[in-house]
C-alpha cells in the first residue's frame, strides 16, 4: 500500500504526515546519535527492540501520567543524556505520549525539534496532528501547553493491531467528528464502511485515516493558533472534556457523548434538523460508541466554567448547521443554560 504524504504549512514551520509508513523506518527521519525516544510501557514491551542504540525514556500509561511531574522526570532524563539544542525528540505512542513528548521538546532549552510515531487510531487522526502539546493540571485537561508543530508524524496502521477493542473503537469518534464538522462525503464513507472499519480492513482504515488527517491538516494550515476555524475541531470536546474528567471514560467515548449532546443543543438552537442529529447518533451507535451521558447535563455545564475555551462569562461553542457543516460561536453561560434547560 502506498504511503500517503500530507503537509501542514504554518507560519515558519513545515510538518509532514506519513500515513502507511512503517515504524521500523523511523531512523530515516531522525538525526543519528542525537535522538531521544519517549514512549510508554506498553509500546516499549511490543516494540522496544527496534529502539536499540537510542536513549529511551519510558513513562507509564494513561491520562493520569499527563502532568508536570512526569514532564519533570522526562527533562531530568534528557539532561542526564547530555542533550543539547541540536538533539531531536521522537515520541512513540498514543495521544498522551505525543502531548508529553511535544511539550517536553518545546520547553527544553527553549525548544528543540521533535516528531512522532503515532500508535493509536485516536492519535493518528487527532492528537499527534496539529501541533497542540500539553499536560493536564489538577484534573483540568490540557491547561498547560504550547502550539508547536512536529517535524513529522508517522502513522503506521499495522500498529493498531496491538490495541484492545475499546481503544480501537474509541478512535472512530474523532474520524466521525471530522466528517460531521467538515465533510458529508467523509461521513458517508464511514457509514458505508462500518463493518470493514471495525474489522480493521487495511484499505478502509488507510483511507479513513488519510481523509481525516487531510481534513484536520487543512484546518490547521488555515488557523494554527485556534483563532477561528480551528475551534470547530472542538465539536464534541466542550462537553466531552467535562465527561472525561468526571467519569474517567476514555477520550473517544467522552467525545462521542459530547457530540450527541452538542448536536442536540444545535437542534434546540434551531441550527440543525433533528433528522441530522439522529443520523449522527445512529452512526455512533453502530460503531459501538456510547451516546448517553452518565452525568446530568447541568452538572457538565458547571464543569465547563474551568474549560480553556472559556472567555469571561462566555464560552466558545461549536454548533452543527448540518452534517459536514459546523460553526463556532461565543455564547454566554446564561444562554447555554437556557438551551440546556429547553433540551432537558
Amino acid at each position: 500500500m502506498d504511503i500517503q504524504h500530507i503537509e501542514i504549512e504554518t507560519e515558519g514551520h513545515h510538518s509532514s504526515i506519513y500515513i502507511g509508513e512503517s515504524v521500523t523506518n523511523f531512523s530515516r527521519y531522525v538525526p543519528a546519535n542525537k535522538t531521544i525516544i519517549i514512549t510508554d510501557n506498553n509500546i516499549f514491551t511490543h516494540y522496544g527492540h527496534i529502539f536499540e542504540g537510542y536513549p529511551v525514556i519510558v513513562i507509564g500509561t494513561g491520562e493520569n501520567q499527563k502532568n508536570l511531574q512526569t514532564i519533570d522526570i522526562i527533562l531530568d532524563k534528557m539532561v542526564s543524556f547530555e542533550a543539547d539544542r541540536s538533539w531531536f525528540v521522537l515520541g512513540v505512542g498514543g495521544g498522551v505520549v505525543s502531548d508529553m513528548a511535544g511539550f517536553a521538546a518545546s520547553i527544553f532549552m527553549r525548544g528543540i525539534r521533535f516528531g512522532f510515531v503515532s500508535t493509536t487510531l485516536l492519535s493518528q487522526v487527532d492528537a499527534s496532528v496539529g501541533g497542540k502539546n500539553g499536560v493536564n493540571h489538577k484534573g483540568l485537561k490540557n491547561m498547560i501547553g504550547t502550539f508547536n508543530q512536529p517535524d513529522f508524524v508517522i502513522c503506521d496502521h499495522t500498529m493498531l493491531a496491538t490495541l484492545n477493542r475499546r481503544e480501537f473503537v474509541g478512535g472512530f469518534a474523532e474520524i466521525i467528528k471530522h466528517g460531521a464538522i467538515k465533510s458529508i462525503i467523509h461521513f458517508i464513507d464511514v457509514e458505508n464502511n462500518i463493518d470493514a472499519a471495525l474489522n480493521g480492513q487495511d484499505e478502509v482504515i488507510h483511507k479513513l485515516i488519510s481523509d481525516s488527517v487531510k481534513i484536520k491538516a487543512g484546518v490547521v494550515t488555515r488557523d494554527e493558533k485556534e483563532q477561528g476555524e480551528r475551534r470547530t475541531l472542538n465539536f464534541g470536546h466542550t462537553l466531552g472534556h467535562s465527561i472525561e474528567k468526571l467519569t474517567g471514560l476514555h477520550h473517544g467515548e467522552a467525545v462521542a457523548i459530547g457530540m450527541v449532546l452538542e448536536a442536540k443543543i444545535s437542534v434546540v438552537k434551531g441550527y440543525l434538523d433533528v433528522n441530522e442529529s439522529d443520523r449522527l447518533i445512529a452512526l455512533l451507535l453502530k460503531m459501538g460508541l456510547p451516546i448517553e451521558s452518565p452525568i446530568a447535563l447541568p452538572e457538565l455545564i458547571k464543569t465547563m466554567h474551568h474549560d480553556k475555551k472559556r472567555d469571561g462569562d462566555s464560552i466558545h461553542f461549536v454548533f452543527l448547521k448540518a452534517l459536514g457543516n459546523a460553526i463556532h460561536e461565543k455564547i454566554t453561560f446564561a444562554e447555554l443554560d437556557k438551551l440546556v434547560y429547553d433540551l432537558c
